[in-house]
């Protein structure tokens, strides 16, 4: 039986479902004694109408009610209402083990944390008598306050067993589901013990076995026990040892083989016999225990590494002591001096363009690809190592929260938070092309979702957006964007991005109004640190003083150090990677400092077959229909700023294309290879422009307005351009720009505009058909729609894909998948459409794009057997990161 909101269970009233199951129900509750949310799960009929199971329900009931823990979900109260029996639960919000298991292993010491507080938990169950039986990530959720371990006993017999069948069985366990036959795993055989697959009486230690299947995955990211059905599955349970976890996780502690081992004994008397005993081994192993047990040559390398290690602390703490007794034998008023020292990316990587420093600026957030995956780290500047965070895949743009536990980012089109002790992440809003978010005391979060938008804010807890500035009418003023919150937690920062550069200033905001004030003129956003503002004016870095309480300027901007560039200085970002913590300490980067690449052909098969052009940051490169020329977007790492050149592919040779200081892109050859089409930014926005390809004459504006706009391609007849535009509720569409002499007026008419992300398009040979990309399911899949008018769809990537493209005979599509492998699709396009089975070719090196800007990022040769791609090189390595400890005494020079 379902019930509707509002339906009343005793004094609980049903406010939504929350999940089904084997065990029943479970909804979302309000009780209205105490006005506090509740979980009610209500039970199956025949647990509630067997008289022997409905006693023992509740005997078992009241015990599990008295385990008062803060890592155990409370069993507040159980109730009967039309036959019907239910339970009363704390209602707990977060992520379970088993649903962030699935995103791969977790970080040692988060690990270590969660397994310390589920065996404490399972210690005060097992001293109350009361024992899990059914441990497993599934029944551990991951909260804001730590691990909550769920369903106590609450398993059930198979409607069809007495309730004798299972010794030891609980009248309120849940339903198992079973293993499949074939194929994948699941259900919660994996974490059954020995003794209790063997039909004997399960106790404490079977739940400390359960409890080391669930710390090996935690810890390595993969199950301790496999296998293709439930006999193999049973009998490695039963007779086989799982991989040591150093052999799969080599920097995990030594001293934790041993604590997994021992829980994985086959026999309960070797195993830990009490939880209580687990925990303080835990416990000491969280505390650096980690020696015990290593073999002599790894103990001594580990030595070796940490007496570096000390030696370096021993010399700092010596240092730091004389520098004390010196500053204390200075005279008073002399301050001490900055300190500059620079931090580098993880290996064979770089860092992204944001970056963040914690409010007390003990920590350092960034964005570094490795490995050809773009997650969030921290770094910790008490230390050597940085950690990336699990969950935050393709993210840009970090902020703290004020108590410095959780970093908001953008990632997949949303704006997200991730919490850095548990690895809890929440999405709260979407996103289009979004410049920056701050975050205040009370939980508000401040962020551009766009950059045609003002800025909106939203609670860290989710719920509606609203917006907090508003875009003056009559001006031209194109969004606002980089809010910074101050001290009060009221007032912010924020940047006003104008198409007029004479009217951009830093402004002043609140939450209480959308009304705001120009503190100064600027071409870059401030942040605020120290008494100041910081921003950057012709390439050098400034500080002036400002109130934070009177909130108002003093005194003229003084240079805290040079070469320091805007991200797009022509005004697309408008933004430098400076950020600053309260302690006196900034970092800043001083360019965009991306990974270099060059194009490079490759085979079908991934090998190498020559690179074409020297090392540089190429984008979008776009083959002449003669297969002899590549025009491409290069970024010039000093200015920022791209340009469009062509590259002659028979000797390398380099030619600009667009020339003057604003950015241009995404540049496409007509089909008889005399024109160009490309899109620039001259006033704020993105227009689209086409140019003759032998540079003759100047380029010509075909396409202008206070939207921006990135070509995607040409009809085969050369009469239409296709390209995309962000649209009313800022997604991005696809439309139609006919291609007219000069002096005509063209009217642009839209191909497909939906509520999704449409972008990345390309036309068949035969202009019958359109490939583009559409993230309508919640990630980005490549699509094919019938051509010029929409109709008949096909889905052509089934696991993620971007950047679609054809073969010159039409019989084939490229994509890149959500990895970056670049696959390849047979086609028929004959009367009707048919796709074969998507075949990876091999894994480009190339950046996760977001749905704007980069149209593609390689080419395809006109038989489909070579690739060039704008590829990653393997020595390329990111600039450093700049550090200066106590930069306000700069000011005074």
């Amino acid at each position: 039986m379902t019930y509707q909101p509002g339906t009343r269970l005793g004094p609980y009233e049903i406010l939504a479902p929350l999940g089904a199951g084997g065990m029943g129900e479970v909804y979302r509750a309000r009780d209205t004694r105490l006005d506090r949310t509740v979980a009610v799960k209500v039970l199956p009929s025949h647990l509630s109408s067997d008289p022997a199971l409905r006693e023992r329900f509740e005997r078992e009931a009241r015990a599990v009610s008295s385990l008062n823990h803060p890592n155990i979900c409370a069993l507040f109260d159980i109730g009967e209402q039309d036959g019907v029996s239910y339970l009363v639960m704390e209602h707990i919000e977060g992520e379970t083990l088993a649903a962030r298991l699935s995103k791969g292993a977790m970080p040692t010491e988060q690990a270590l944390r969660v397994a310390t507080e589920i065996a404490d938990a399972l210690d005060k169950a097992h001293r109350q008598g009361v024992v899990h039986r059914d441990l497993k990530p599934a029944n551990i959720m991951l909260t804001k306050s730590g691990a909550k371990l769920l369903d106590f006993g609450l398993a059930k017999l198979k409607p069809s067993e007495p309730a004798g069948a299972v010794p030891g069985s609980s009248a309120l366990m849940t339903q198992r589901a079973d293993l499949t036959m074939q194929g994948s795993i699941v259900g919660t055989l994996q974490y059954m013990a020995p003794e209790q697959l063997e039909g004997r009486e399960a106790d404490p230690r079977s739940d400390i076995f359960s409890f080391g299947s669930v710390l090996y995955e935690m810890v390595t990211g993969r199950k301790a026990f496999e296998g293709k059905s439930q006999a193999s599955v049973i009998a490695a349970i039963l007779t086989s040892e799982p991989q040591p976890v150093s052999a799969l996780q080599p920097m995990t502690p030594p001293a934790l083989d041993r604590v997994v081992k021992t829980c994985l004994a086959k026999d309960a008397e070797d195993r830990w016999q009490s939880a209580r005993d687990l925990t303080s081994e835990l416990k000491w192993i969280s505390h650096g225990g980690s020696q015990a047990g290593v073999p002599a040559p790894v103990a001594s390398r580990r030595r070796g590494r940490e007496r570096v290690a000390w030696t370096v602390a021993g010399a700092l703490a010596i240092a730091l002591a004389l520098l004390g007794i010196w500053a204390a034998r200075r005279p008073a008023q002399v301050k001490p001096e900055a300190m500059r020292f620079t931090v580098s990316p993880p290996d064979k990587s770089s860092f992204e363009l944001t970056i963040a420093l914690s409010p007390d600026g003990s920590r350092l957030a960034f964005v570094s690809t490795q490995d050809d995956k773009r997650l969030l780290w921290i770094r910790p500047l008490n230390s050597f190592e940085a950690r990336p965070l699990a969950g935050t895949d393709d993210a840009t743009q970090p902020f703290w929260s004020p108590d410095g536990r959780n970093l908001g980012f953008f990632a997949e089109g949303k704006l997200k938070w991730v919490d850095t002790i548990d690895g809890t992440v929440q999405s709260l809003a979407s996103v289009t092309d979004p410049r920056g978010g701050t975050w205040g005391l009370d939980g508000t979060i401040i962020f551009s979702p766009g950059t045609t938008q003002s800025l909106y804010q939203v609670s860290s807890l989710g719920g509606s957006l609203r917006p907090v500035t508003t875009l003056p009418e009559g001006s031209k003023e194109s969004s606002h964007r980089w809010p910074w919150m101050l001290p009060d937690g009221r007032h912010y920062l924020f940047f006003a991005r104008s198409g007029d550069k004479a009217a951009e200033y830093i402004c002043l905001g609140t939450l209480d109004s959308t009304d705001r004030v120009n503190l100064a003129p600027s071409h870059s956003a401030a942040i605020y640190a120290s008494g100041h503002i910081l921003y950057v004016r012709d390439k050098t870095l400034v500080a002036q003083a400002f109130d934070p309480e009177r909130l108002e300027l003093s005194g003229d901007p003084v240079a805290v150090t040079q070469n320091v560039e805007l991200v797009g200085e022509s005004g697309p970002s408008a933004y430098a990677a400076v950020t600053a913590g309260n302690n006196g300490l900034l970092a800043y980067l001083k360019s965009g400092s991306n990974l270099a690449n060059t194009l490079i052909w490759f085979d079908r098969t991934g090998k190498e077959l020559g690179r074409v052009v020297p090392q540089g940051y190429y984008s979008e490169p776009s083959m002449s229909p003669d297969g002899r020329r590549v025009a491409v977007g290069i970024t010039d790492p000093k200015s920022g700023n791209a340009s469009i050149w062509l590259v002659d592919l028979a000797d390398g040779r380099l030619t600009r294309f667009t020339f003057g200081s604003s950015d241009d892109g995404t540049p496409i050859w007509s089909p008889d290879g005399s024109r160009i089409a490309y899109a620039g930014n001259r006033s704020g926005f993105w227009d689209l422009f086409v140019k003759p390809a032998n540079g003759v004459t100047g380029e010509e504006v075909v396409l202008s307005s206070s939207l921006n706009k990135f070509v995607d391609g040409w009809t085969p007849d050369g009469r239409f351009l296709i390209y995309e535009v962000t649209g009313p509720d800022q997604s991005w569409d696809l439309w139609l720009l006919p291609v007219v002499g000069k002096g005509e007026k063209a009217e642009p008419k839209p191909f497909l505009t939906t509520p999704a992300n449409e972008t990345h398009s390309a036309i068949s040979p035969d202009a019958k058909w359109l490939a583009y990309a559409s993230d309508e399911s919640g990630r980005s899949e490549v699509y094919v729609q019938t051509f010029p008018a929409p109709g008949g769809k096909f889905q052509i990537s089934t696991e993620g894909g971007d950047q679609p493209l054809w073969r010159n005979d039409g019989k084939e599509i490229y994509f890149l998948s959500e990895d970056r492998v670049l696959t390849a699709v047979s086609v028929s396009t004959g009367p009707s459409f048919e796709a074969g089975v998507p075949k990876p070719l091999f894994k480009a090196r190339v950046p996760t794009l977001a749905p704007t800007g980069a149209r593609i990022m390689y080419m395809v040769s006109a038989d489909g057997l070579r690739f060039l791609v704008a590829s990653f090189t393997e020595n390329a390595v990111g600039e450093p990161m700049r550090l200066i400890l106590n930069w306000p005494s700069e000011l005074k020079h």
